[in-house]
C-alpha cells in the first residue's frame, strides 16, 4: 500500500491536472458509470463525521471525514481526514491518502468548474468569503481557470482574514489581494462571489440591485442549518446548478428557499448537463452549489495515486 502525505499530496498534480480529474468524474457521473450509496452522516453538535464510499470500474474507495467548526478557535484545521484507495477487480487496498488534503484540493477543483462553465471568461475580479483552507483552495484554483487580477477577502475575525491575505499572496505574487471589512462591499466589487463559511445565516447581503449579474459558487453549506445566500438570489437566477442532486437536501442554500417555495425542484439542475451539452449565457446572475460527493475522491485519488507510483513519490507499506 502506498502511503501519500499532506505535503505530497499537495504537491502531487497541478491545478489543470486535478480540473482534468473532476471533469472525468462529471462525465462518468452524467454516463451513471459509478456506484456510490449515500454518505453517512454522524453529527454530534455541531461536529460532523462523514464516511463517503464510491466504485467506479478500475477502482473503490472510501473516505472517512471530520468536520469540527470550532478547531479554528483552537488554532487546528476544522476538517480531518483518510482516503482508502483499492484496486476495483481484487479489492487490494492500492493507497492511504491523507484526507483532509484531498478533499481540499479536490474541492477547489470543483468550485474551478463551476466559475468555468457559469461566469464569464474576461471575469478578473474574485471574492472570497471565508478564510479557512476552503477559502485558500478556491482562490488558488480560481486563478487558475481565470485571468483574475484582483482578489478581495472578507472574514468576520479580520485578524484571521490578515493571516489569510499573507499566506495567499505567497501562492498567488502577481495578484492585488485585499481585505473588506464587509461583505456588501467584496460583491458590490467583485465580478465572482466564492462562499466558503459553515455559516447558519446568509453571508451574502438580500439585495437584488448588488446581486445582479454576478456568479455565485457556494462551497461551505453542507447541513441543512447551514446557509450562505440570500432569499434575493433567487428570484434573479434562471437555474441553480449543483455537483450532485443531494445538495438539494443536505444544503440549506437550497432546502430552505425550496420549503419557502422560494425556489422550485425545476429549477436546480446537475452541472454534469452543462459541462457534457449545454451553454449559458454567462453575462447573467449564475449560481453553482457543491457538496461534494465521493465519486471526486476516487476519481482523483486514482489519478494521484499513478502519478506518484510513476515518479516515485510516496511511501510503500506492508500491511
Amino acid at each position: 500500500m502506498l502511503i501519500l502525505t499532506k505535503k505530497e499530496i499537495e504537491n502531487l498534480l497541478s491545478p489543470e491536472e486535478v480540473i482534468n480529474a473532476i471533469t472525468k468524474a462529471f462525465t462518468l457521473f452524467h454516463q451513471e458509470q459509478f456506484h456510490m450509496p449515500d454518505r453517512m452522516h454522524a453529527h454530534q453538535g455541531d461536529n460532523t463525521l462523514l464516511l463517503m464510499p464510491c466504485f467506479t470500474e478500475s477502482c473503490f474507495g472510501t473516505k472517512l471525514v471530520s468536520v469540527n467548526p470550532q478547531n479554528s478557535q483552537k488554532g487546528k484545521p476544522s476538517i480531518y481526514g483518510v482516503m482508502t484507495l483499492n484496486d476495483g477487480e481484487t479489492g487490494e487496498p492500492l493507497a492511504l491518502l491523507n484526507g483532509a488534503a484531498l478533499t481540499a484540493i479536490r474541492t477547489g477543483a470543483v468550485g474551478a468548474i463551476g466559475i468555468k462553465h457559469t461566469s464569464p471568461e474576461n471575469s478578473t475580479k474574485l471574492g472570497i468569503i471565508g478564510t479557512g483552507i476552503q477559502g485558500f483552495t478556491q482562490a488558488i484554483f480560481a486563478s487558475s481557470i481565470r485571468p483574475v487580477r484582483e482578489i478581495l477577502v472578507y472574514d468576520r475575525n479580520e485578524e484571521k482574514a490578515k493571516e489569510f491575505i499573507i499566506e495567499l499572496k505567497k501562492a498567488l505574487p502577481n495578484i492585488e489581494i485585499s481585505i473588506c471589512s464587509e461583505s456588501e462591499t467584496l460583491v458590490e466589487q467583485s465580478e465572482i462571489i466564492i462562499c466558503t463559511t459553515s455559516s447558519q445565516t446568509p453571508v451574502i447581503p438580500d439585495n437584488s440591485d448588488l446581486l445582479k449579474g454576478k456568479s455565485f459558487i457556494g462551497i461551505g453549506s453542507y447541513k441543512p442549518d447551514m446557509r450562505e445566500f440570500p432569499d434575493a438570489l433567487f428570484p434573479l437566477v434562471d437555474q441553480v446548478w449543483v455537483d450532485t442532486p443531494f445538495a438539494a437536501k443536505e444544503s440549506g442554500d437550497l432546502s430552505i428557499p425550496l420549503s419557502e417555495k422560494k425556489l422550485t425542484a425545476n429549477q436546480i439542475k446537475p452541472i454534469s448537463e452543462l459541462i457534457i451539452k449545454q451553454n449559458i449565457d454567462q453575462s447573467k446572475t449564475t449560481f453553482f452549489k457543491s457538496v461534494g460527493m465521493a465519486l471526486f475522491d476516487v476519481v482523483v485519488a486514482e489519478c494521484m495515486y499513478k502519478k506518484a507510483l510513476k515518479n516515485n513519490i510516496g511511501t510503500q507499506i506492508q500491511l
